[in-house]
């Protein structure tokens, strides 16, 4: 779906909710119009299941652009190979408060859910939120719990958050509603690095115990 947002923006969604094939198409298509850019558009942001384009309008016009964004579309969508990542995370413990809950809540013990956590590569789903921040996913259903009840005024950068089915990674200190399992050194926020974050959506990434 192709969605017109004010006099500058077009919103491309691939889905209505958050899954792995909707997730898979709009990173492709933010990578293919990366490296083969339409003409107008200064800015590519690929969400979960979205791509926002920002294009300047007094250059561009509204409707040459959708239309060569509709084209784009009738093409096939190649999926983008990021780079591996292995990130350390300390489980538990004062920075990971919610470990003993969370596995107490899947039925299962601390150290086997550390283990079925780390078992496969995550991907990147999308960066966003914060600076830095970052959605990896999917985990297996078996490890799939809602949020929390009550928000956390704010956690540390570093935090590693778990919930819905994904592990997230604060790179700022933020509030959040996520279970809070450990915290790693790992930063993926470098405000004077160019660019600012190391992580892209599509990589992937191997959780394991520091």
């Amino acid at each position: 779906m192709v969605q017109t947002l004010g006099d500058s923006t077009i919103l491309v969604r691939f889905g209505s909710r958050l899954d792995e094939n909707a997730n898979r198409r709009a990173i492709g298509f933010a990578a293919a119009l990366e490296s083969e850019p339409v003409a107008g558009i200064v800015e590519i942001v690929p969400s979960l299941v979205s791509v926002l384009l920002r294009y300047e309008p007094l250059i561009s016009r509204h409707q040459d652009i959708e239309g060569e964004i509709r084209l784009r579309l009738l093409g096939a969508q190649e999926e983008r190979i990021g780079s591996i990542h292995q990130i350390g995370v300390r489980f538990g413990g004062d920075t990971g408060p919610d470990l003993e809950e969370v596995s107490g809540l899947l039925k299962l013990s601390a150290q086997e859910f550390v283990s079925l956590h780390n078992a496969l590569p995550l991907r990147v789903l999308a960066t966003g939120f914060a600076p830095g921040f970052v959605y990896c996913g999917f985990h297996h259903s078996a490890l799939v719990l809602p949020r929390r009840d009550k928000v956390r005024a704010l956690v540390p950068s570093g935090s590693v958050l778990f919930a819905a089915g994904q592990t997230a990674i604060a790179a700022t200190d933020i509030p959040t509603g996520w279970h809070v399992i450990g915290h790693t050194d790992f930063s993926n926020f470098e405000p004077d690095a160019e660019p600012p974050t190391r992580l892209r959506a599509g990589d992937s990434i191997t959780f394991e115990v520091a």
